[in-house]
């Protein structure tokens, strides 16, 4: 049969934008990292740390299509960033009941570095991987706080940070580290699921930092993402209020989760610049 030239450019015109439209979801966006920068009030925070910064990494997802140089290459830029911080909220592999790919990541992530320190928890694929194995790469770079505190000093001043365990494979009540906090310290909690900010606790928390959700990885104009693995459908990503008034900020991650998708949901470094709340005024993130 004779096909007229018109007819063959637009068939091949179809399937090059039908390859475009299923295409750049798989194999561009997922892979175009953007480093974008916050400025979060919180409250409690000491004046000392005004403008303090933290990089903010999770869900990197270390596996089917995410490489170790792709992650290398998030490593060197949070490093070239020259924040105050580091804060990882989990999920550095894509694996179940292996070792692997733990061993082959944990010394990358060992090389973050930040002046005033590298802080860790784990995620639910962590746990499923292997708890142990994973946790030992984070001890062993001296970045765990897996059910920890740890104070931050800048001059006389000080903030807290608290590392909550995974709500799905860990969770302890938060009271259990907010107690130990003197009642008049500003307190931020890294917590994989951002669910944790809507546990029953008594204390005070300041900020909560977390991931897990990817922002859905794709998000519909005008609709939102049709899939967040949270209870709290409002946790997609960004700041967000929590019902008891705690401020949650949710990071869209860096890798992927169930399909290796991601439309109008680019994976990011969040950089957190924190400054002072002011009382009786209801702050949001400014996008800077």
């Amino acid at each position: 049969m004779k096909v007229s030239r018109r007819h063959f450019l637009r068939v091949a015109g179809s399937l090059g934008v039908s390859s475009l439209l299923f295409g750049y979801p798989v194999m561009i966006e997922r892979n175009l990292v953007m480093v974008n920068r916050y400025r979060i009030p919180v409250a409690y925070l000491p004046e000392q740390f005004r403008g303090f910064t933290l990089v903010h990494l999770t869900d990197i997802h270390y596996g089917p299509f995410v490489s170790l140089h792709m992650v290398r290459q998030i490593v060197g830029q949070a490093n070239r960033l020259k924040a105050d911080a580091v804060v990882c909220t989990g999920d550095y592999v894509h694996e179940r009941n292996r070792r692997d790919r733990i061993d082959r990541v944990g010394p990358v992530l060992s090389e973050l570095t930040a002046r005033s320190g590298v802080y860790s928890v784990l995620g639910n694929h962590d746990h499923w991987a292997d708890q142990e194995r994973s946790r030992y790469w984070l001890k062993r770079a001296g970045q765990d706080l897996n059910h920890r505190l740890r104070a931050v000093e800048r001059g006389r001043e000080r903030i807290w940070l608290a590392g909550a365990g995974d709500l799905w494979e860990d969770h302890e009540p938060l009271d259990r580290l907010l107690g130990r906090i003197p009642p008049e310290d500003c307190r931020i909690v890294l917590a994989h699921n951002p669910d944790t900010a809507d546990t029953d606790y008594e204390g005070r928390v300041d900020l909560v930092i977390s991931g897990h959700t990817h922002g859905g990885q794709v998000n519909i104009p005008f609709i939102g993402p049709p899939v967040l693995p949270v209870k709290n459908k409002d946790y997609s990503s960004g700041l967000r209020l929590s019902p008891r008034g705690t401020r949650v900020f949710i990071s869209r991650g860096l890798g992927w989760s169930i399909c290796p998708v991601r439309l109008n949901c680019l994976p990011e470094i969040a950089v957190l610049e924190l400054v002072p709340d002011v009382p009786g005024v209801r702050g949001e993130a400014v996008a800077i």
